[in-house]
């Protein structure tokens, strides 16, 4: 009997062992392919979608952790999750890349209108004998400064644009309209509009013509 059951629990061991080599070969094959879609995609991601690029990182590793284990179904279910993920990454890549690109036209639509209305009423006033209400050198010079500036930062938020870092020429660019929103209420314009054009006239000192 006890030798009956001895042959038992080595036909039954030897079962198990040709289960799980007949899963190790597949559960291999899953995580390859899953850490192939992750790398094809990986590099683009990380430009709009670095958030969920970390999280299917992390998903790969734990699938193959769970592979060293010898846990082979489970690693190859993990790795088909993997898989899935990676395939998100592209489409989301895509979306993320598709919205920063439209913020970024809207933005550069108006900037360079923008400064340049600044910069034609900066020289307009330079040229002034009286200087408007609530208006003293000193402020204008700092707007010329701060004008500078914006110009710089506008020059590296296009730059960044072209070298296909959306991203930082959104950051760059933003700040670069938020100054120039700063500039134009000091010097008495209207600050600009949502695209980043200046919206109104130009506030130039004077009483217009009708009015009282």
């Amino acid at each position: 009997m006890k030798r009956i059951l001895s042959v038992v629990a080595v036909l039954l061991f030897a079962v198990a062992l040709a289960a799980c080599s007949n899963q190790k070969a597949p559960a291999e094959q899953a995580l390859k392919a899953a850490e192939e879609a992750l790398n094809a995609g990986k590099a683009e991601a990380m430009k709009y979608v670095p958030d969920l690029v970390k999280n299917a990182e992390d998903a790969l590793k734990a699938a193959k952790d769970t592979f060293a284990k010898g846990d082979y179904a489970g690693a190859t279910s993990a790795a088909t999750a993997v898989a899935a993920k990676a395939k998100d990454l592209v489409s989301a890549s895509a979306a993320k890349k598709a919205e920063l690109t439209k913020d970024w036209e809207e933005l550069n639509a108006g900037m360079p209108e923008t400064i340049a209305a600044i910069q034609s009423r900066v020289d307009a006033l330079s040229k002034s004998k009286k200087l408007p209400k609530n208006l003293d050198k000193a402020k204008l010079e700092s707007a010329k400064s701060d004008l500078a500036e914006v110009g710089k930062s506008w020059d590296e938020a296009s730059k960044a644009y072209k070298e296909g870092s959306l991203a930082d020429a959104l950051a760059k660019g933003k700040g670069a309209k938020e100054k120039a929103a700063q500039i134009m209420s000091s010097l008495g314009m209207s600050p600009p509009s949502a695209a980043g054009a200046p919206s109104g006239r130009a506030y130039t000192g004077e009483t217009p013509a009708g009015g009282r």
